[in-house]
């Protein structure tokens, strides 16, 4: 907790802190990476700094922790924390690089604020940082006691075409180890520039399989450049070739128990749903499992008749699927391999009969989530039973 004389600063200054926020984190990645290139090159997604993405979700944990402290005194953001933390660990962040995100981040903060940023004022944030600090270096020293941490080699025992944009990868890491449904791996590459740049992709099918699949998505935005590391992998990547990948983190893994699930997806972020389905398939699990699916086309769903196919498999569970732009031909027909139709337009639960007491897991774009979420709260799911991950930075803290 925060001392009372830091806690009435911070409550004090806070709109002046979180106004400005984003320019002291645009002044502190510039000031950091032109003293500390290499953070910039080996370290931090150099797409996600170039879109300003990475700053506004930094800007956005900030906030959130240290409004958190001031109106919720003793109670820390575990989710957003632990989000974190696993992030963190995935790249092998080490202690010491928190002493030097202090020091440009305080000097960012006087550089935009000046004369407001009293001695009174900068011990209450320092506080306030170390405490956010402290807290996960505990959290991330416990993950790497857990699983590890540094580089392992794995071996590329099989490439997939998956669709036009999307390949899948089979892995065999020289040290075997175990993950959770759901988690991901990093993966560190080296560019033509030199730049071992670092991405996270969510380990596709069940831990009971041995090797570890991952399926990436080739980055194409328009107007901005492509995914440096996914068209990297696209293009050089094939069977027999060696990667430099984490040990699994992440804390969206599949619910313990045999409760209810909701596990709902769209896009590329039916990867870690995949991984949960696979691994209920594998040990016969018959808990009830309600599976959301929205994508663009058939065409373009990644996975499709492997989800059908794992869904079929589960005698507890039922798959509803959505798609945009569906051929008029297709509309109202049934999966091959499960019992269900195809329906146009965006994912709407409200005609889907939800078991009580259920904990929904979503992944997918921002859009999707935030979607689904609302509904759920209007069906009557607590948020406490509702559990998402973001592919990269976590806007929807920056935006809450």
């Amino acid at each position: 907790m925060l001392s009372p004389e830091s806690a009435a600063t911070v409550r004090a200054t806070l709109p002046v802190i979180a106004g400005a926020i984003q320019d002291i984190t645009a002044r502190f990645y510039d000031t950091m990476f032109a003293d500390n290139p290499e953070l910039l090159r080996d370290l931090f997604n150099r797409g996600n700094q170039a879109n300003g993405e990475q700053r506004v979700a930094l800007a956005g944990s900030i906030a959130a922790f240290a409004t958190a402290l001031v109106e919720r005194p003793g109670e820390l953001p575990g989710t957003m924390l632990s989000r974190i933390a696993n992030k963190h660990a995935s790249l092998g962040v080490t202690e010491e690089q928190y002493a030097v995100v202090h020091k440009y981040l305080f000097g960012a903060i006087g550089d935009v604020l000046g004369d407001a940023v009293t001695p009174e004022v900068a011990q209450a944030w320092d506080e306030v940082y170390w405490l956010m600090a402290e807290t996960l270096i505990g959290l991330e020293r416990d993950l790497y006691r857990e699983a590890g941490r540094g580089w392992t080699r794995a071996t590329v025992i099989e490439r997939r075409d998956e669709t036009a944009d999307v390949v899948s990868f089979l892995l065999r890491p020289d040290v075997p180890m175990s993950f959770l449904p759901g988690q991901y791996v990093s993966v560190q590459v080296t560019l033509p520039d030199g730049a071992r740049q670092i991405r996270q992709y969510s380990l596709s099918n069940a831990p009971e399989r041995g090797d570890w699949r991952i399926t990436v998505k080739r980055v194409r935005d328009e107007g901005a450049p492509e995914g440096e590391v996914s068209a990297w992998l696209h293009e050089h990547v094939r069977a027999g070739d060696v990667l430099a990948v984490s040990a699994p983190f992440g804390d969206l893994t599949l619910p313990e128990g045999d409760g209810p699930l909701l596990l709902a997806s769209a896009g590329i972020g039916v990867t870690p749903i995949l991984s949960m389905l696979d691994h209920l398939a594998a040990t016969g699990s018959d808990r009830r499992v309600v599976v959301v699916h929205a994508d663009r086309s058939p065409d373009a769903h990644v996975h499709r008749e492997e989800l059908a196919d794992l869904v079929a498999a589960l005698p507890g569970a039922t798959l509803h699927r959505w798609y945009e732009d569906l051929p008029p031909a297709q509309v109202g027909d049934a999966d091959h391999a499960a019992d269900h139709v195809a329906a146009v337009g965006r994912a709407d639960l409200s005609a889907i009969d939800l078991p009580g007491e259920v904990v929904a897991c979503l992944c997918g774009p921002l859009p999707f989530m935030r979607a689904v979420r609302a509904q759920l709260v209007e069906l009557g799911v607590p948020a406490s039973g509702i559990h998402y991950e973001v592919f990269g930075p976590d806007l929807w803290i920056a935006a809450a």
